[in-house]
């Protein structure tokens, strides 16, 4: 798996520095030449060396022959940043064996960052061992979120944004999740969350994050599906606090009105 993202993004990396041609598809989901043929190089390998194995790509491969294990393909996570020229991207790539997460790996090829988990056997980033972050507290806490590239009017993470960002240490918002996940992974962030993220989205960062002791649920604080579309993570101790606020906000309950711009630009002394 190695080997594979690497060579992956070695190729996204040569278009990358080409500032390849943007393709729109649909409003603003941005895909590019570089997409289709990570996809392609990473398939290729996969049937190559492992030609028995079942396959979900992000680009549309669907290998669905019944066999034990099953690929989760993210040729290019981050493709909005990456049809932009911002270095935030990556390879992303797990193997299920019969309905579970066993190995992942994603590679983030503009820092040559290797993040990779297996089973029972601990996350590493370029070989070596990492773990979640020990902040206890919320009000301490740095964490991250995404937000749709398409139909955002339907989704309602402005008011999680908002309220997350009164009660923690700060959010941010890099544009690829399985990085995102690898951040709470490695330490850097203490939580992260995001609506509506796809198979191949979650499959191999949910992995790393539990392998280096973190805690990924949905929102309720159920078992994390890989098809539930809701994905929470942390570093195990401020979950709880997080699904707290959640349900808070859910609820309605504390909601902070968000500011008015009509009464800020009276107030405004220009």
């Amino acid at each position: 798996m190695d080997s594979i993202s690497r060579e992956a993004g070695s190729l996204l990396m040569e278009h990358f520095r080409r500032h390849v041609k943007i393709e729109y598809k649909g409003d603003v989901d941005l895909v590019t030449v570089a997409d289709r043929q990570s996809e392609a190089l990473i398939l290729e390998r996969i049937r190559r060396h492992f030609p028995t194995h079942d396959v979900m790509g992000e680009e549309g491969t669907r290998i669905e022959t019944g066999s034990d294990y099953k690929w989760y393909v993210d040729p290019l996570d981050g493709t909005t940043n990456f049809a932009h020229g911002y270095p935030v991207f990556c390879v992303s790539l797990a193997v299920d064996y019969r309905g579970k997460r066993i190995a992942g790996v994603i590679y983030d090829p503009t820092r040559d960052e290797l993040f990779a988990a297996e089973k029972g056997s601990g996350a590493r980033l370029n070989g070596q061992p990492i773990r979640v972050s020990s902040t206890e507290r919320l009000a301490e806490c740095l964490v991250g979120t995404g937000f749709p590239s398409h139909k955002r009017h339907q989704n309602p993470n402005i008011y999680f944004y908002h309220q997350i960002t009164l009660r923690s240490h700060g959010v941010r918002r890099a544009g690829s999740a399985a990085l995102d996940l690898c951040n709470v992974a490695a330490g850097r962030y203490d939580g992260f969350w995001e609506f509506n993220l796809n198979p191949w989205d979650t499959a191999a960062g949910v992995l790393m994050v539990e392998e280096a002791g973190g805690r990924v649920t949905d929102f309720a604080g159920g078992p994390f599906q890989i098809a539930s579309r809701e994905t929470l993570a942390s570093n195990g101790l401020v979950h709880d606090e997080l699904l707290a606020e959640f349900q808070a906000i859910f609820s309605g309950r504390g909601l902070e009105e968000l500011p008015s711009p009509v009464a800020y630009a009276k107030e405004r002394k220009y």
